[in-house]
């Protein structure tokens, strides 16, 4: 059981990217949401697709922790974000807005995900963007992770180097 979270100091300077499909099986959906949940206890602030799956699990889960969450979403119109975002940015782009993703993030968490997650990590790694990852693709660049808190650590471990 979680003790209740204390508010964190929020900085707006910190942004963490989260990545990964928008259908998700429960295990895949825990992980993001415990990826969530650490990263508004690290005080940074988290952005994603906005959409489900992945996107929805660690909105969710750095809501429940008290975090700031940014969704950059494909479509035209706000409505379509899910219920844990609280700036939902509609960009009209389709999948041209993971560029949006990865160039606003100082370093990104990939959790599982299919095609439209690799293409942001193409665009974080040739970017210089860190990229941290959980069960997803296993290629040169990725920084692997076991945990989600390990994920954490090692992302905000990153925000002090750059």
């Amino acid at each position: 059981m979680r003790q209740k979270p204390i508010p964190p100091k929020k900085d707006a300077t910190r942004l963490i990217g989260v990545i990964g499909a928008g259908v998700c099986d429960e295990s895949i959906y825990t992980i993001a949401h415990d990826v969530g949940y650490n990263i508004a206890l690290s005080g940074a602030i988290l952005v994603c697709g906005g959409l489900g799956g992945v996107m929805e699990a660690a909105a969710k889960g750095a809501k429940a922790a008290g975090g700031m969450t940014v969704g950059i979403l494909p479509t035209e119109t706000k409505d379509v974000a899910n219920p844990y975002i609280d700036i939902p940015l509609a960009t009209g782009l389709g999948y041209a807005r993971n560029a949006i993703i990865t160039r606003s993030c100082d370093v990104l968490i990939a959790i599982d995900g299919s095609y439209g997650t690799l293409s942001e990590i193409g665009l974080a790694k040739a970017m210089g963007k860190e990229v941290v990852g959980i069960k997803s693709w296993d290629i040169e660049g990725i920084i692997k992770a076991e945990s989600a808190k390990e994920a954490v650590d090692i992302a905000t471990g990153l925000l002090v180097i750059h």
